[in-house]
């Protein structure tokens, strides 16, 4: 399972308390605190941020192992683990959010209309999309492999991502002090921007779309920005 060797690094490898705050600040532009599921919640920092400024979050995530790092920040938040295209088990909400390129791990085309309509059938009328997903410029940066290595608790690690067409594929290798290395392999699939919005259209009014928080649609950089409301 991806991120189940990864959730004791990750946020050693990603956490960013300024970028958490810019996610918080941008749905907060639309939204006043509501009830919210966020899916693929990853270790639960925007989760955490949110339900501080007075959200009723509930937050689903694939990875038991992140589940677990996340429950350990916020225990007023309620934690599921679960996989994001299967919404059964769940209410209805007034805002849904899949943020940190998490839409990315959708694959195949199917598959993403299918979760544009369970993301609609889980909101409120009129209820509120908030999603971000990697740009169209990200296949372009990564066809030159980038590679970063480093210690995290005395375990030396490589990561390294890398694209072919319009997939990314991320690559972590931890080294154990017993010699052992885990591995884990992610796949991400980066979408038309143009295509998106037709998929978008059948389930949502698109409120918003920025690149990089500060630029008003389509532009260069690294990631699209969505605000969606329920038709």
């Amino acid at each position: 399972m991806i991120y189940d060797t990864l959730a004791s690094y990750y946020d050693a490898l990603v956490k960013d308390d300024q970028a958490t705050q810019a996610w918080v600040e941008w749905i907060e532009e639309f939204t006043e605190p509501c009830s919210m599921l966020e899916l693929a919640c990853g270790s639960g920092e925007i989760t955490h941020a949110l339900a501080q400024d007075g959200f009723s979050m509930n937050a689903l995530d694939l990875s038991s192992e992140m589940i677990e790092q996340a429950r350990k920040k916020d225990r007023s938040v309620s934690f599921y683990c679960g996989d994001m295209r299967d919404l059964s088990q769940f209410q209805t909400y007034d805002a849904v959010a899949c943020l940190c390129d998490s839409f990315n791990y959708l694959l195949d085309k199917a598959e993403v209309r299918l979760f544009f309509k369970e993301v609609f059938d889980h909101l409120n009328p009129h209820g509120l999309f908030f999603f971000d997903t990697h740009s169209l410029d990200r296949i372009e940066e990564f066809k030159n492999e980038y590679n970063e290595t480093g210690r995290i608790d005395n375990i030396d690690y490589q990561w390294s991502i890398t694209s072919e067409e319009d997939i990314i594929y991320q690559d972590f290798a931890f080294y154990q002090a017993n010699g052992m290395v885990i591995q884990e392999h992610h796949m991400q699939r980066v979408y038309d921007p143009a295509w998106l919005e037709e998929v978008l259209s059948e389930f949502f009014d698109i409120l918003s779309v920025r690149t990089d928080f500060d630029k008003k649609g389509i532009d260069s950089g690294e990631k699209y920005f969505y605000v969606c409301k329920k038709k």
